[in-house]
This record gives C-alpha cells, structure tokens and sequence, in this order.
C-alpha cells in the first residue's frame, strides 16, 4: 500500500480526541444509555410481538432515543415494487465482534438507501466463496462488498471483476486496486496512542506489539516509532516486546520490561486484552495506574471501561468502515476502470484514567514483594 489517502473524523470533533457522543448515533448508544441489551432497544423500538418488556425499560429505551437523537427506520423506504440488495461477502463473521459492528454500519447506509443488506460468511472455503458469489448475484444485488475480519490484502476472487455492479473492499485491500478498499489507519492509531503518553511527559515507552505476522500489529509498530522520532526520543529494542493479543502475554510481558535496569515509565499494549494482563502485572508489583506508570490500549473492548482506572485506548473505526463501503459502493458508475487508493479511516482516541504525567521521582519495581 504506497499510495494512501486517510480521512479524519468528521469536521467539528478534535484531531486527537474523539468522544463518543460525537459520531452517529447507534443502537449500541442507546443500549448503553438506557442500561438494556442492544436486543432489548431493538424489540422496543420495533414492536416485536410476543416479548414482555417492562414499562420502565420501554420508558428508558424511549428517554435514551430522544437525548441521543437515536433515528430509528424501522421499515425500509418504498423505492419501487423490487427488493434492492446489497450482499456482504466476510470470510468469517462468528470469531469476532469487528465483523458485527461493520456489518451493522453496511445496514444502516444500505437501509438509508433503501436496500437490504444480506450478508454471507464463506470460512475462506474456496468452493463455498465462489458458490456464494454466484447466489448473490443471482439474487440481482446493486452492490458487492467483499470483507476480512483481519486487515490484510487479498486476491479477489475472478468472479468479482466485471460482474456489472460495483464492488469495495472492506478491511482488506488489494496490488491491483482495481477497487476501492476500506481499512483502520493502524500506523495513525499507534501514533495516536504514543503520542498520548510523550504528551503526558514520558521518554521511557514501552510497546506490547501483537503477533508480527499481522498487519495490524507491524503497522501499529510502525506508528509508535514514528510517534518516538517525532518526539525526538530514541528507539530502545529492548522497550518493545512481542505479544500475542492475549491477557498472558501482556502479564508476562510487562513482567519481563519491569527488570529492565531502566524501566519503562509508560506502556502501550497492542490490544485491550493484553492490557488486561499489564494491569494485573503492574499492581502484583505494587505499582498504581496512572500515578507509578501509565497505560494505554487499542481497540476499545467492552473491558476498557470496566477496568480500573478505566482504560485509554483507540477504537477501530469498523462501523463507519461499513457506513463508508456501501456509501462508496453505490456512489460508483461502474463503467469506470480508474486505479483506487486504500482509504485509512482514523482510530478515534477514547481519555479515560489510565494515563497520567511521569512522576519527578520514578518509583522502582519491587519485585522481592511478590
């Protein structure tokens, strides 16, 4: 990917911080909002027969639309006799909750517009990508967006060139860009996510990088360096350690960076879980979050909010990633050949009370206590 174009958030919101009554608002808001289940706010706001809901989570439901401004369309508008569609083709949807959130963005523009949205999932089946292709295109879809749970590129199936509707790739791109592609900007999010910490006044910046065979992780990698020679603060190798996503490796990692003879004073984690484990890590060696050391994590999991100190971290943009896909997709005169550039959506930062200033004093690790 040489050629890029990344888009920030919309005008009005502030380049480095990104609070969440600033996007669209979603069913996820509401839920949240009135202390219910995105299940619950849908059988409320749809009328769904046969389910008993109270008449004080209805009137929760109904309080949470109206201070959030929540538009909910709960029958498509009247655009001919046809049912027009749009097909999501993911190579698995069941393993993660990213294909979810971009799959309810690709809804709610497809709805907008009129459209059913159906979406398939292929488990990167060879035989069952192509037979798949075939059925939703019998069914005289307007749209194809072709999607991966993981950022990476891909060979678009031969089926998808010149099939006479517009086709974008979501979350994955490809050399010939022969179509538009959507992605999170990763190297901007661990910029973003260094930054915090350099503002916050710390030089020693430990990095948790995910498994490296990954995209995600090498350029998450690439936006911290950039972060630290921004700052004009030298990169140590020995500040930054491989992880694999998961909370063990983020326990055993900062373990490991808090013997260092100069340890960090802050740590980015790749990911909220291993987050998790750096949390664990640091106060079985009795040191406070923010006021010892500073943390921050990536990808605004539900446990960000539930740690303590509530975690800072970034969010991927996977849902205004499927808002942007069928936007694109139906905004294509498919008559055109022009070469696309990959579009990097920014990763919102989310403050919250895991970062603080570095301590005039830096306290030491202790481990003889443990």
């Amino acid at each position: 990917m040489n050629e890029i174009e990344t888009q920030a958030p919309p005008k009005g919101v502030a380049s480095r911080t990104v609070r969440r009554a600033a996007k669209r608002v979603t069913m996820i808001d509401v839920a949240q909002a009135a202390g219910c289940s995105q299940s619950t706010v849908s059988v409320v706001l749809n009328g769904t027969p046969g389910i008993k809901i109270s008449r004080e989570t209805r009137a929760r439901v109904a309080d949470a639309v109206t201070t959030l401004g929540y538009r909910h369309q709960k029958s498509l508008p009247r655009r001919g006799t046809g049912i027009r569609q749009i097909a999501m083709i993911y190579d698995q949807i069941a393993t993660s909750p990213e294909p979810i959130v971009s799959i309810d963005g690709a809804r709610e523009e497809a709805w907008r517009t009129g459209h059913v949205l159906a979406a398939y999932q292929t488990s990167s089946d060879a035989d069952m990508e192509s037979r798949t292709i075939d059925v939703a295109l019998r069914n005289r879809v307007d749209a194809v967006i072709y999607a991966t749970v993981m950022t990476r590129q891909v060979d678009v199936p031969s089926a998808l060139y010149n099939i006479g509707v517009p086709v974008v790739l979501l979350n994955c791109f490809s050399t010939d860009r022969h179509f538009p592609s959507v992605v999170p900007g990763e190297v901007q999010g661990g910029h973003m996510a260094t930054r915090v910490l350099v503002e916050a006044g710390h030089r020693r910046i430990a990095h948790i990088t995910g498994e490296m065979w990954m995209d995600a992780a090498r350029d998450r990698l690439k936006g911290y360096r950039e972060a630290l020679a921004t700052a004009d603060i030298p990169y140590d190798a020995d500040l930054v350690v491989e992880g694999n996503w998961l909370p063990s490796s983020g326990y055993e990692n900062t373990r490991a960076l808090m013997t260092l003879p100069n340890p960090p004073t802050a740590i980015f984690c790749a990911n909220d879980r291993m987050a998790v484990g750096c949390y664990e890590a640091l106060k079985e060696l009795g040191l406070s979050i923010p006021d010892d050391i500073s943390v921050v994590g990536y990808d605004d999991d539900e446990v960000a909010r539930h740690l303590s100190p509530q975690l800072t971290t970034l969010v991927l943009p996977h849902h205004l990633m499927g808002r942007w896909a069928v936007e694109k997709a139906l905004s294509l005169v498919e008559a055109r050949r022009e070469k696309y550039h990959v579009v990097k959506l920014e990763c919102p930062l989310i403050e919250r009370q895991s970062v603080g200033p570095q301590r005039a004093t830096r306290p030491l690790a202790v481990l003889s206590r443990t």
